[in-house]
């Protein structure tokens, strides 16, 4: 089981000095991946999603840009992976968006992972001027463009919302394959894009039966697409920070360090290859060493 951490790029403690702090720390005690999500502008009425209004937390009036904080963490660390989750695509050019991926990921030695994700908050797709109108068939058509781009020169791509006319495009990834795509999903429809794209997963923790039901649901859908399900990659995202004591759930990704080793097992037995954990507000030094102590006891 792989275990990372985000990157403290919002709020009071999105400072250069503890990025540094975080992805040196993370790396040196073990962790497996350091990670940094987009958020184009918080509206001050709320965001606005299906019709509805809903209120963001305060910490995203300012979050730093995701690729240039990753660029920034490569550049102090040497081997810990560097991933997206996530970015959202679709207010993205794909051939610029694969682009500086690619220089990330031949800047850092082949590090990276591409966490996207279709997105969903009506004012930021206002704001990057792009339609919210079949955002499925947009994300696939993007996906695909950014991987025509990382294929072999000269590279192509007609769809009907994208076109990139026959051209060298590079550099291009470290890897012959490209660099590995994670989609945040959460949706049926989006979980079976997924899949059927042969895209690894990026779900949120809401409990073990949500969690049971989302990658069955994948993992059927990817083997109906001719995938090998066990070699996509299942990341959970758990936004509550690893507890400093035992907690009445038991075993599971929201508990203790002891309580999060004691999960890994079913976890890896639905099909999780990775878990990463949100920073708090709190004190950074403190999450640190709870960090530390859980790459102790998953060890």
């Amino acid at each position: 089981m792989k275990l990372g951490i985000t990157l403290p790029t919002t709020g009071s403690t999105a400072t250069g000095d503890t990025i540094t702090l975080v992805a040196e720390t993370a790396e040196r005690i073990g962790l497996d991946t350091v990670w940094s999500f987009e958020r184009l502008l918080s509206p001050v009425a709320g965001a606005r999603m299906n019709g509805q209004t809903v209120p963001l937390p305060e910490a995203y009036n300012s979050v730093f840009a995701p690729l240039e904080v990753l660029a920034f963490a490569a550049a102090r660390t040497s081997r810990i992976t560097l991933g997206t989750s996530i970015m959202v695509a679709l207010l993205h050019n794909p051939a610029d968006l694969a682009r500086r991926f690619a220089t990330l990921d031949r800047l850092s030695g082949g590090r990276v992972v591409a966490g996207l994700g279709q997105g969903w908050m009506s004012q930021e797709f206002e704001a990057a001027g792009v339609p919210m109108n079949r955002r499925g068939a947009r994300f696939t058509e993007f996906i695909e463009a950014m991987r025509a781009v990382w294929g072999p020169d000269p590279v192509s791509y007609d769809g009907s919302f994208y076109r990139i006319d026959e051209s060298y495009v590079g550099p291009k990834p470290v890897r012959p394959e490209g660099i590995p795509i994670i989609a945040g999903a959460a949706s049926p429809a989006g979980i079976r894009r997924a899949a059927q794209l042969g895209l690894g997963l990026n779900p949120v923790w809401f409990g073990w039966e949500a969690l049971e039901g989302t990658v069955q649901a994948y993992r059927a859908a990817a083997a109906e697409a001719g995938h090998d399900p066990a070699t996509l990659p299942v990341v959970v995202r758990v936004n509550q920070f690893p507890a400093a004591a035992p907690t009445a759930d038991g075993a599971s990704p929201t508990g203790s360090p002891d309580q999060i080793a004691e999960a890994i097992p079913r976890l890896e037995r639905v099909g999780v290859t990775e878990l990463l954990w949100n920073l708090d507000e709190g004190p950074v030094d403190e999450q640190l060493s709870r960090l530390a102590e859980l790459a102790g006891a998953a060890a």
